[in-house]
């Protein structure tokens, strides 16, 4: 199945927050309850997260959902 393109900039926020708190995928794997393939799939923009698991997520990140999604502010996808 293909993704769509706009689930890049989330994955570059993912890993860009991940880096900055100088997570491993596999500490933050550890964090959320998810598995390391889940966040890697995540940071390439191949997977497209729920509701839940995002909640997951940025509690794993340690932000909110706002500040993790604000790079899709004046975003207008073309998929």
């Amino acid at each position: 199945m293909r993704m769509p393109k706009s689930l890049i900039p989330l994955g570059s926020a993912i890993r860009a927050r991940r880096e900055r708190l100088k997570l491993s995928q596999e500490e933050l794997a550890e964090r959320c309850g998810f598995d390391r393939t889940y966040i890697s799939m995540l940071e390439r923009g191949k997977r497209n997260p729920s509701l839940l698991n995002l909640i997951r997520l940025v509690k794993g990140l340690e932000t909110s959902v706002s500040k993790l999604t604000e790079v899709y502010d004046g975003f207008e996808a073309a998929e």
